[in-house]
């Protein structure tokens, strides 16, 4: 399996989902704390581990489900900050690679101008910056306590919201299951138009 398979595979949403909640786990670890993770899907991801479990095709308590994620976003968080405090640096003079965008770290940048410390928390449902927020928070030497708070406050709202949202439905429309890839489709548009509207405010300001 070549890497551009590997990627294909980690960014199937319902191939993580079927290979159960350890890949679940770990993906939503890495896309929140791994600078080359950032292609990982995140909310939609949430989303429909929350319908799986509602609807009886992924077997675990939604407790246990919401837990294992929760701890997942704080943990990958708190690693992408410590990396951001001892190396971030090295990455700010970084060029371009397949795995890396500088325009994800300018991206991160101005959206911490614009909202300050409370990026942290509305970034967790923003591709692309819930990734390079914690380094960048880790880059401005943030304090540890504060930096924690805000990772706990924004991991719970993140995955609860998104997890415990698709739970319900998984509950009250079973169906829903036979038409994942328009919630997959879903997301992906406010993905895009999230990712554009932000590339353009980029180069307004430039």
């Amino acid at each position: 399996m070549d890497i551009t398979q590997i990627i294909k595979y980690l960014s199937d949403s319902k191939e993580i989902i079927n290979a159960g909640l350890f890949a679940i786990t770990f993906v939503v670890y890495a896309e929140n704390g791994l600078f080359f993770a950032f292609f990982l899907p995140g909310d939609y991801l949430l989303f429909l581990t929350g319908i799986f479990v509602g609807s009886k095709l992924l077997l675990y308590p939604i407790t246990t489900v919401i837990l294992y994620l929760f701890l997942a976003a704080v943990i990958g968080s708190l690693t992408g900050f410590l990396f951001g405090r001892y190396f971030g640096t090295t990455l700010e003079s970084r060029p371009d690679t397949w795995y890396f965008k500088r325009k994800h770290l300018d991206a991160t940048k101005d959206f911490f101008e614009k909202y300050g410390s409370q990026a942290l928390i509305i970034s967790r449902f923003l591709p692309y910056i819930r990734t390079f927020a914690p380094i960048l928070a880790g880059i401005s030497k943030m304090s540890y306590p504060k930096y924690l708070f805000l990772n706990i406050v924004g991991g719970a709202v993140w995955v609860v919201s998104l997890v415990g949202g698709g739970y319900w439905f998984g509950i009250k429309f079973p169906w829903i299951i036979n038409y994942v890839h328009y919630v997959i489709l879903f997301f992906l548009v406010i993905t895009t138009f999230t990712v554009v509207k932000g590339y353009f405010n980029i180069r307004n300001k430039s």
